[in-house]
């Protein structure tokens, strides 16, 4: 089964360990090794190295290559990020182009599995359902009521009668305040939407032709070049001319072709940020539910996360619900549960250029 990872994101919301020059799905946050490569290890069963297609960022090209030493990966980069609609496309594209037959799966690079058999088995019956000309996504059962993540909501009527149910998409929902989600997880019938997408090249392309001409026309032009000589020429100037649109709002909202859904329960998390980090890693917290990685210390503390990653000594007493992040050249503390917005901290450095700390 030929597999799209989706790698070319930002990782903004883990500042200061996440940078431009080496985001998040670079890095080993869950200590199973860089994201990436923990989520090729994942598809091993399903795709071979030759059916696996990295999209990357340009500039993250040199160390993606590093993490995947004489293998069969392919790894094509976009010069800019364009959000997940030209990604998709250009890896349907690529997918296309490589002889892939059936369905494919575009997945990111960055999410945490804990039931990988669970996982398998739903993308392959999502494989079988898109066999037929459908969009298949993957939707994750909630388990707590979470205001981070959109939602899937699901028909009633069971449409497959395999080991997973499926169900026919109703619609796409974008993240709800806290009582709207425990509205959802009392109901039953809505699914956390992890981004997790199968279909066919063919159904793919078609469907960004209908709904996202400009793209479309762009990759056209792409699809001679395809591992030639003048490839980045082209991309370049493609990339410089079409819209950043999420594949969500481009295709999934707009599509007339019947939209399914197989339910997963498999210990997803997209480890968003850090505190979906703290989270993830539950067992490793002491009795007073702090976590601690590196040369720390915590005296009285409670419920706090600090990582040392500095490799200098760092003591924190009396802290409560805090996050602290200690890299070479940049310190961050703050409120545990405000950890997703962190990326305000990036778009001030941005906006005060200090570049050398993005």
């Amino acid at each position: 089964m030929h597999c799209i990872i989706m790698a070319g994101g930002a990782g903004t919301r883990f500042w200061p360990a996440s940078r431009r020059h080496i985001p998040k799905q670079l890095l080993d946050i869950t200590g199973r090794g860089p994201m990436v490569v923990e989520t090729c290890r994942r598809l091993a069963p399903l795709a071979r190295d030759e059916e696996l297609t990295l999209v990357i960022s340009r500039e993250h090209e040199e160390e993606t290559r590093r993490l995947f030493p004489g293998r069969g990966v392919q790894i094509v980069s976009e010069p800019v990020g364009r959000n997940t609609a030209p990604c998709i496309g250009l890896g349907a594209l690529y997918a296309e182009h490589a002889g892939a037959k059936g369905a494919i799966a575009f997945l990111p690079a960055d999410h945490f599995i804990f039931n990988t058999g669970a996982f398998l088995r739903a993308l392959g019956q999502a494989a079988s359902l898109a066999e037929s000309g459908t969009i298949v996504t993957l939707g994750i059962v909630p388990n707590r009521p979470d205001t981070g993540y959109g939602y899937i909501r699901r028909d009633q009527e069971n449409i497959d009668a395999e080991e997973t149910p499926a169900y026919r998409v109703s619609a796409f929902v974008e993240k709800p305040d806290l009582a709207t989600a425990k509205h959802y997880l009392t109901q039953g019938d809505y699914l956390w939407n992890a981004g997790i997408f199968v279909a066919t090249p063919e159904v793919i392309l078609s469907e960004i032709k209908i709904h996202l001409p400009d793209l479309h026309k762009g990759l056209e032009r792409l699809k001679s070049s395809i591992h030639t000589s003048d490839f980045e020429r082209e991309i370049e100037v493609v990339y410089g001319q079409i819209a950043s649109v999420s594949f969500d709002y481009g295709i999934m909202e707009k599509t007339k072709y019947p939209l399914m859904v197989v339910p997963c329960e498999c210990g997803w998390s997209d480890v968003g940020s850090w505190a979906s980090l703290y989270d993830l890693r539950r067992e490793e917290q002491d009795e007073r539910g702090n976590l601690s990685e590196g040369d720390s210390l915590l005296i009285d503390c409670e419920g706090s996360f600090v990582s040392s990653g500095s490799g200098k000594f760092v003591a924190c007493l009396g802290l409560k619900n805090c996050l602290v992040v200690d890299t070479p050249d940049a310190l961050l503390v703050a409120d545990l549960d405000k950890s997703q917005e962190v990326r305000k901290i990036t778009e001030a450095l941005k906006n005060t250029k200090r570049e050398k700390l993005l």
